[in-house]
Order: structure tokens, then sequence, then C-alpha cells
């Protein structure tokens, strides 16, 4: 097992991989430190033949992820610290040809977002939100997110997500297809396991290329 920052935890559970984005006191905001350590999560899922799936969540209930921590990577990247991301065009997780679930249990805005728009299937807490609030900072998302998310959702309303910045609730993120499940907050776990469960059953082959070609 790789070494992991308390920050970010990667555990094995037989086939899955559950990834925990664990700051939950700063709304699980990313530091350049999490951000690498998330990429080399997902360097050892993609290459551990035992595992099929992964399950990305954020730690306790207020939030999946706020993106990054405004406080760290503003001085950072004025300083010409790339933290970890020398492309910030790339789309998270285009390199990742196993599935990836989202379990989301509570704010899912900015980055967060962005790390959603990676992800295969996405099960939402009650409580979740979801946003893109970055226009309103005076700034623009990044990884891929003007390309992905109106190929995700209708053309209207990812626009209207991009150009007010004003978030949404889990039944109005289910309604338009961002999300696959909306469940109450103590079920969002097990829900996503037992996703997880149902493709560890299927060909693991079969699985890989079925998302690689889609």
């Amino acid at each position: 097992m790789i070494e992991m920052p308390e920050t970010f935890l990667y555990e094995k559970r037989g086939h899955i991989a559950l990834m925990t984005i664990n700051r939950p006191e700063a709304m699980n905001a990313f530091t350049g430190e999490m951000l690498r350590a998330m990429d080399a999560a997902f360097a050892d899922f993609n290459e551990d033949d035992n595992l099929r799936v992964a399950i990305l969540t954020g730690a306790g209930d207020k939030a999946f992820s706020a993106g990054m921590d405004l406080k760290e990577a503003i001085p950072a990247l004025q300083a010409g610290d790339e933290m970890g991301y020398e492309d910030h065009t790339k789309r998270p997780f285009s390199d990742v040809f196993k599935p990836i679930i989202a379990a989301v249990n509570g704010h899912c805005i900015a980055g967060g977002l962005e790390f959603l728009q990676g992800t295969d299937i996405r099960v939402a807490a009650e409580h979740a939100t979801f946003g893109l609030g970055e226009v309103r900072w005076g700034i623009i998302p990044t990884g891929g997110t003007h390309i992905r998310l109106p190929r995700q959702i209708p053309w209207a309303v990812a626009m209207e997500l991009l150009l007010t910045g004003r978030p949404i609730d889990a039944q109005r993120a289910y309604d338009i297809g961002l999300v696959n499940r909306v469940v109450p907050k103590e079920k969002l776990m097990e829900t996503a396991m037992e996703l997880a469960e149902v493709i560890c059953e299927n060909g693991p082959l079969a699985v890989r290329t079925a998302k690689e070609i889609a």
C-alpha cells in the first residue's frame, strides 16, 4: 500500500478501492499535497489488477469537496507552483479506465464538481448540492468542465450553472442527469458499495473496455 497523507485516505476492500477526501473541517477543500495523493491513489488503482472499481467520497456529511483551497492555491499559483497540475485543461481521471463511483455527501462545488464529472456513476445524499461558483469569484472552472458538462447534461442547463454560479440541489441534479441516484445520507455508502459489488461481478476486462470505448 502506498503512503497517503491524513487528508486523503486510500483503502482496498477486496476488488474495491475506497478513496476519501479527508479534510472535513475545511469542506474537504484540496491542497496541493492532496491533489498529488489522489493522483498517486488513482495511478495505483489503475495498475492493480485485483482492483475493479473505485469509490470516491468526502469525510463527514457537510461536503464532498469545495474544490481547491484558494488560501493556498492563489499564492502558490502566483509563485509559479502548479500544485501538481502542469496542465489545467486536463480532464480529471481521463486516463483511468476502470469504473469510478462518486458518493456525494454534501456540497459538491467548484473543483469538487469538476472531479465529479470525471466519475462514471454518482450517488448523492438528499442534502447534497452542486454548483460552479467560479464566475462569482472572477475565475473560471478548469479540468475540462466547459467540454464535459455540456456533454453530460443539457446545454442550457450546463450554461446556467456555468454563467450564474448558482448551485442546485440533489433532486435537480438527478432530474437533469448529473447524478444517478439520490438516497438518505445514512444509505449513501451502502448504496455506493452495492453498485460497486454489482460491477465487480461482471467480467473485469469487459467492464474496462466498455468504459474505455464509451
